[in-house]
C-alpha cells in the first residue's frame, strides 16, 4: 500500500500522543488506533488515580473518541488489546469494558500484565477496527 494510503486521525477529544505516533492510522478500510491511556485531553492529567474502574472509563471513552473521529464506532472495532499493570483488576476492567462493547458481537480481545505502562497508569487499551 503506498505511503498516500494512509491517513493519520487527530482528535482534541482524546489525550495527544506523548511520543513519536499517531493517535491512529487509516490504512484503506482498516483503522489501527495506538493505546489510550487514562488522561483527560483537555488537561492532560491521570483521570482515576488509583480506581481501575474510573481509568479503564476514560481509556475506553479516549478509545472511542479517536474511532468516531475516523467516522466510525465501537461496533466497527474487531479487535482490542488490553494492557493491565495487575491481572487482579480483570475482573473490574470487565465490568466497564462490557458497557463499551455490549453488542451482539463483542470485538475478539487479548488481555494480558504487564511490568509497567506509560506514566504508571493502571490500563492502557488500542484496538483495530473496520471501517469499510
Amino acid at each position: 500500500m503506498p505511503i498516500t494510503m494512509l491517513k493519520a486521525i487527530q482528535t482534541s477529544d482524546a489525550p495527544a500522543a506523548l511520543g513519536p505516533y499517531s493517535q491512529a492510522i487509516q490504512a484503506g478500510d482498516w483503522l489501527y488506533v495506538s493505546g489510550q491511556i487514562p488522561f483527560d485531553p483537555a488537561t492532560m492529567e491521570l483521570v482515576g488515580e488509583a480506581d481501575i474502574k474510573a481509568q479503564t472509563r476514560q481509556a475506553l471513552v479516549n478509545l472511542q473518541a479517536v474511532v468516531v473521529e475516523a467516522g466510525a464506532t465501537l461496533e466497527n472495532v474487531v479487535k482490542c488489546q488490553v494492557f493491565l499493570q495487575d491481572m487482579g483488576d480483570f475482573t473490574k476492567v470487565n465490568e466497564i469494558y462490557a458497557e463499551f462493547f455490549d453488542g451482539d458481537t463483542p470485538p475478539a480481545r487479548a488481555c494480558v500484565e504487564v511490568a509497567r505502562l506509560p506514566k504508571d497508569v493502571l490500563v492502557e487499551i488500542d484496538c483495530v477496527a473496520f471501517l469499510g
